[in-house]
């Protein structure tokens, strides 16, 4: 199945293929001509009688010409097949690339980034071993074969119809060796996904794992993966070295000894032509290179097999980010949200959000607050439209969330998360994110707008400032401001703030409460908090406990309550012993 589809990827170059597979045939006949007509020509041309220099002429051109022959034939086959190889292998890559942005969120909390990094590019480097040499070497090993034996039949049918048992011992061969070899390569290939996996995250936590003297610990995890990877890898090269090379080489020997005692036996009863048994030791000899040359190569090829079963595995995923239903277009005018009796899973077993139900009106701020765990961001996911909910309902300006397409619930709902992704480039591609629509202008204009102009001024290239991955150059107050310039460049109706001040300081967050005063006015404000006294002006607090709301109403009003809301600003505000 797997091998049917990795060929099916051939089917777009279906001509140059053939043409291809044409010139290796026109190479396999120059290269199996050269000892026949040599046979021919040492039985009946080199003997005084019939020796003249025409004859010495015309085979000596036959001679040089053949293998020239061949070898342009072969020159432009290879270039052919390393050709189609390199645009299928492109193809692949591109194929798993847009599956992979198109599937859900939840497919990823559940696999690691480095597990999947390395299917992208180790596991698509594997099968393109497999269309660069594999592919090309089989079809022409398989054609010289074929090639071979037909040579054989010329010279000595009798012989060549007992060489032909030579056939099923080396498909017996591969056939052994690709059932064992097959488990040891999952492990192999499993085993360096979870290295990378390992490697990414260590990578990506470096700063943690110095802090909390964790070097230790990871380096013996790293190296007991890396272990499990040798000893995989040891026990397929012990498969390799006892059941490909060494038994091709006692086929080899038994099959010239076959040949030889053939031959001597015959020579008792009548004279042996001199050029058959050149020829047909000749032949056997170009018979077994490429038997062993598709031998060594059986090893690539069941790797690249596996590593193409898991490539399909991932582009077979059908797990997508929710999608718009139905044909209308309807936009974002006025912003109103509507939660009703919402309840969401994000395994299916457990509710991580019960019953939720609230109103956002055009223009409030509608503020999250809770411990962790307690659904806050759960509901910023739902109301993105990044997971499906199981049971109640979702409308923006009255109209159901999933008929929206999520080009317009992404440019008119402002996601602005606690902890900014920059992406590598300048500040100016970061708050555009290429958006041809968006001027130089209105990206100077959003800066102004959250209070980020003054650093971006001070900064030696301006607004053409490099940025590193993931902004590593900049401060935490200075990502969050660019992210505020990216999100309000777009003119949003909805503003989903996940803590947008918690990673910045006093005099940057007295800036953007600035910012946020402008950015909130005449929008819908969606926004979690931890610091409660940044959320005191929202118009409706939801107190979040276990996944349901247990308090709402305004700052004040909870305060008189003396619920968990005031339980929690008490302990905020330093006073324990008043909240017990």
């Amino acid at each position: 199945m797997v091998t049917k589809r990795l060929i099916s990827y051939l089917k777009p170059y279906q001509k140059k293929f053939w043409f291809a597979f044409f010139l290796l045939v026109l190479s396999t006949a120059a290269e199996i001509a050269v000892p026949v007509i040599a046979s021919h020509y040492i039985d009946h041309y080199l003997t005084p009688r019939l020796l003249d220099w025409s004859s010495i002429i015309l085979f000596s051109a036959l001679f040089v010409g053949l293998p020239l022959l061949g070898a342009i034939c072969f020159y432009y086959q290879y270039l052919a097949f390393q050709t189609i190889a390199q645009w299928v292998i492109k193809n692949i890559r591109v194929d798993v690339f847009s599956r992979v942005q198109h599937l859900g969120l939840s497919f990823f909390d559940r696999h690691a980034d480095g597990s999947l990094v390395s299917r992208i590019t180790n596991d698509t480097e594997a099968i393109k071993e497999l269309y660069i040499n594999v592919l090309s070497s089989f079809m022409q090993n398989i054609v010289i074969i074929i090639g071979v034996y037909i040579g054989m039949f010329i010279l000595e049918p009798t012989l060549a119809v007992v060489s032909l048992i030579l056939l099923p011992a080396v498909v017996l061969l591969m056939h052994g060796y690709r059932k064992r070899s097959s488990k040891v390569y999952h492990v192999i290939r499993s085993k360096l996904s979870q290295m990378n996996a390992k490697l990414n995250e260590s990578i990506q936590g470096m700063n943690v794992i110095q802090a909390m003297r964790q070097e230790k610990r990871l380096h013996d995890a790293f190296s007991k993966i890396n272990q499990d990877h040798y000893i995989a890898y040891m026990k397929n090269i012990k498969l390799f070295g006892l059941l490909l090379r060494p038994a091709t080489q006692l086929l080899s020997v038994f099959m010239t000894i076959l040949v030889l005692n053939y031959f001597g036996i015959m020579s008792f009863s009548t004279a042996i032509p001199l050029g058959i048994l050149y020829g047909f030791i000749d032949l056997l000899g170009r018979l077994f290179e490429p038997i062993n040359q598709m031998m060594m190569r059986l090893s690539q090829f069941q790797q690249a097999v596996v590593s193409a079963e898991r490539v399909f595995t991932l582009l077979d995923q059908t797990e997508y980010a929710p999608a718009q239903q139905g044909n209308e277009n309807p936009q974002i005018t006025q912003g109103r949200i509507e939660f009703k009796d919402v309840t969401f899973s994000y395994d299916r077993k457990t509710d991580v959000l019960k019953n939720i139900s609230f109103v956002a009106e055009p223009g409030q701020m509608v503020a999250l607050v809770g411990h962790t765990g307690s659904g806050k961001s759960s509901i910023v996911n739902l109301l993105m439209h990044f997971y499906p909910f199981q049971q109640g309902s979702i409308s923006i300006d009255g109209i159901p969330l999933q008929s929206f397409r999520n080009e317009v619930l992404r440019t008119k709902i402002g996601l602005v998360l606690q902890d900014p992704f920059l992406f590598v480039g300048d500040i100016t591609s970061n708050i555009r994110l290429h958006d041809a629509e968006i001027t130089d202008e209105k990206v100077k204009e959003a800066a102004q707008f959250v209070q980020a102009h003054s650093f971006i001024e001070k900064l030696d290239q301006k607004y053409h400032e490099p940025v590193g991955e993931r902004g590593a150059t900049f401060s935490s107050g200075q990502r969050q401001l660019i992210s505020f310039a990216r999100t309000m460049v777009h003119d949003p109706k909805i503003l989903v703030l996940d803590e947008a001040t918690a990673s910045v300081d006093t005099e940057t967050e007295e800036a953007i409460q600035v910012a946020l005063e402008k950015m909130r006015a005449g929008r819908t404000t969606i926004a979690i908090a931890h610091r409660l006294s940044t959320i005191k002006e929202a118009d409706l607090i939801l107190v979040l406990h276990k996944g349901e709301i247990v308090e709402k109403g305004t700052h004040q009003t909870l305060l008189e309550k003396e619920g968990l809301y005031h339980k929690m600003y008490l302990l905020q505000q330093g006073m324990v012993e008043i909240a017990n």
